[in-house]
């Protein structure tokens, strides 16, 4: 008896155009992957499909022949990947055990039969076609309706519901001669698959998967978002978010939708080719993707941690009077400065325009800023060591003096500022808290005002009063600001 399957890496060395390509799908239940078209999202999501086989032989076999069909083109000879994966065999617990699959002339090795078990489904564009459109009958259509009102299935209706705003009566299996489909009555009217809209029914049939998977399924879906409305496909995420968390499955899902980093639940993996390698990065802000597929125009463009961090640097291009050049953007935890500012090498995007910064407060030093260099930019070569060099001198940070967290010091600048000024005084008033975000956001929040406008006065008072250690605390941003200035006026 298998069970307790989790995948928690995809090493591809070669599919496709896909090239030395590793994932890690540890972090979340949900996954998206997102890129650019032609980047191997939708080849991912089939190598995944058929490194399984199906428990006790149901549900469907994939096969790696299935979706990379051998033709004068390509014969896929060559094809390598393998996966990391945790599963409980009977009583025993096989942690982070290998498995690799490859094609050599003539068939793909190991044998399928050798797979371990799990329960997978694949839901690729096909389901977007309209059961009108694969129906090539005009003559009268009969169908027998057998209403479905099994536990899970009312569950399906109420949440389809839910995801298209309406109040759906009764769900059904609808059984023609030929061919099966469901069935609806919604407003008094009822109504099968052959007149649904094709977003209305793949969403149905996305439900169907996910709530008669078993616990610890797979389930992998190709552009999630298409043919769904925004609000649709926004409901669509938080009822897979509950389900795959109540029953440990892993949802992995194609999506070009920028509305995905709205939700912090899902963890998402932007793939982009170079001339020698595919990348994965995990990334949390639609700016940086943005910023990865070339959308931005401001010829300026600086990378910080967080919202304190983006208008920090903004009040200070504002002072220098470059604002309106730069885009600051958003790259998350600290750790994620070095993987997008690697990628960016890599892929030749990244410019003698661009600044990454740190907050300071954590890799403040050159030894550790190296070493996560190195994690992101491997190799031994003299290449390599150069393209290291290169990549630190992009990367600066405000001078935070050791022990806080921005936040903390800004507060601590401004309780030493005028004690007559109304945000002076709130800022006396806060003397512990167990987030440091909240040193300023609860004077935000007691002051009342809009919180960029409160921030961005704080940085006047601090910046006015305690001029020296506000030029320290800036210095390096505001250097570079200063020497881009002048070549934007040259």
């Amino acid at each position: 008896m298998i069970s307790e399957q989790k995948l928690l890496k995809l090493h591809i060395e070669k599919l496709k155009n896909i090239k030395d390509l590793e994932i890690d799908f540890d972090d979340s239940n949900l996954i998206a992957i997102v890129g650019e078209n032609g980047s191997g999202k939708s080849s991912i999501l089939h190598a995944l499909a058929c490194c399984y086989k199906p428990v006790d032989d149901k549900g469907e076999n994939y096969k790696f022949s299935q979706f990379f069909i051998p033709n004068t083109d390509a014969l896929w000879a060559g094809s390598k990947l393998s996966i990391n994966h945790t599963y409980r065999s009977t009583k025993k617990l096989m942690e982070n055990a290998t498995m690799i699959f490859k094609k050599d002339n003539t068939r793909w090795t190991p044998k399928y039969e050798r797979r371990v078990e799990r329960h997978v489904v694949y839901i690729g564009i096909s389901s977007c076609v309209p059961k009108i459109e694969e129906e090539k009958r005009t003559s009268r259509i009969e169908y027998r309706i057998t209403e479905l009102d099994d536990e899970e299935s009312k569950k399906i209706r109420k949440k389809a519901g839910y995801i298209m705003n309406r109040e759906y009566s009764s769900y059904s299996k609808n059984q023609a001669k030929t061919f099966n489909c469901i069935g609806v009555k919604y407003n008094d009217q009822r109504y099968s698959s052959l007149s649904m809209s094709a977003g209305e029914q793949r969403i149905f049939k996305i439900l169907r998967a996910v709530y008669d998977a078993p616990k610890y399924s797979m389930i992998l879906i190709d552009e999630l978002d298409l043919l769904l409305h925004v609000s649709s496909f926004k409901k669509l995420i938080e009822v897979l978010d509950e389900k795959s968390q109540k029953n440990k499955l892993q949802v992995i899902f194609t999506t070009h939708s920028p509305y995905i980093f709205d939700y912090k639940n899902v963890s998402i993996k932007y793939i982009y080719n170079t001339v020698d390698k595919t990348f994965c990065n995990t990334i949390n802000s639609i700016d940086i993707m943005y910023e990865l597929t070339g959308l931005l125009d401001k010829p300026l463009e600086i990378f910080v941690e967080d919202d304190f961090a983006k208008l920090l640097v903004e009040y200070i291009a504002s002072k220098i009077g470059v604002k309106k050049y730069v885009s600051v953007i958003k790259y998350g935890a600290a750790v994620n400065c070095f993987s997008v500012a690697a990628g960016l090498k890599l892929s030749n995007k990244l410019t003698d325009n661009m600044l990454f910064v740190l907050d300071g407060d954590k890799y403040r030093t050159d030894y550790e800023k190296e070493e996560r260099i190195k994690k992101n930019l491997t190799g031994t070569t003299e290449k390599d060591n150069l393209m290291r060099s290169e990549l630190k001198k992009y990367i600066y940070q405000f001078n935070l003096p050791e022990g806080y967290a921005p936040e903390h010091y800004v507060h601590k600048l401004l309780i030493g500022c005028n004690p007559e000024n109304e945000l002076v005084k709130i800022a006396k008033t806060i003397h512990n808290v167990n987030n440091d975000h909240k040193y300023i956001s609860t004077i935000t929040e007691i002051e009342g005002g809009s919180k960029d406008v409160t921030i961005s006065n704080i940085f006047e008072i601090i910046s006015y009063e305690q001029k020296e250690e506000w030029d320290k605390y800036t210095l390096g941003i505001s250097k570079w600001l200063n020497n881009k200035k002048r070549l934007l006026y040259e």
